[in-house]
């Protein structure tokens, strides 16, 4: 049986989600990402929060391959990313790809290899931000983070501490973090998050 991995780039990495995680036998690191990426997808199940996407214009980032127990079938894997991705673990739901997709649509794409893996999943979805700039990616994850997600740290800061943990960097995440920084007039994300939290932001 060939061996299946999750191509992660974004909260992935850090959150597999409890189906996948306990299946993970290997990561393997130092990987690239084969598109482009930005943060260019208004998350509604993290409070409107930018969320990292395939989108011409990003960068390659780093990523991570996510690798699956042998026992793992391509379809059953698909099955997993796309309940992780939609918020339907605690459902048997299966994965049933649109004859034609919209850009709400998560999509499970396939690349025949990467990293020495046979398989390669991933998610893709469409961009739903029209105004793509640092100063309004800020004022969504400081919404976001005022909210409900916020309360659960699922919010657009503790997303993008997330990403630059990995050491992801996108054409506008600089100004992305600098934006934030200033609308809250605090020096880190770990700050501003928690004058948010405290209603002093």
């Amino acid at each position: 049986m060939s061996t299946v991995g999750i191509l992660a780039y974004g909260s992935l990495i850090e959150d597999p989600g409890k189906e996948i995680k306990p299946l993970i036998i290997e990561w393997v690191n130092d990987i690239e990402t084969p598109f482009p990426v930005e943060f260019a997808r208004s998350s509604k199940s993290r409070g409107g929060a930018p969320t990292l996407i395939p989108i011409e214009g990003g960068n390659l980032v780093k990523a991570v391959i996510l690798v699956l127990e042998q026992s793992v079938s391509v379809s059953d894997a698909k099955d997993f990313i796309w309940r992780r991705e939609t918020r339907n673990e605690d459902t048997k739901k299966k994965y049933d790809p649109p004859l034609n997709p919209g850009p709400n649509h998560i999509i499970v794409e396939e690349l025949s290899s990467l990293g020495g893996i046979d398989n390669i999943l991933y998610t893709k979805i469409g961009s739903n931000i029209k105004l793509l700039t640092p100063d309004h990616l800020a004022d969504l994850a400081i919404c976001s983070a005022r909210g409900h997600a916020g309360e659960k740290m699922k919010d657009g800061i503790n997303y993008l501490l997330s990403v630059k943990r990995q050491k992801i960097v996108t054409p506008l995440s600089d100004e992305y973090e600098k934006s934030i920084l200033k609308k809250t007039g605090t020096s880190s994300l770990e700050e501003a998050f928690t004058c948010i939290c405290n209603g002093y932001a």
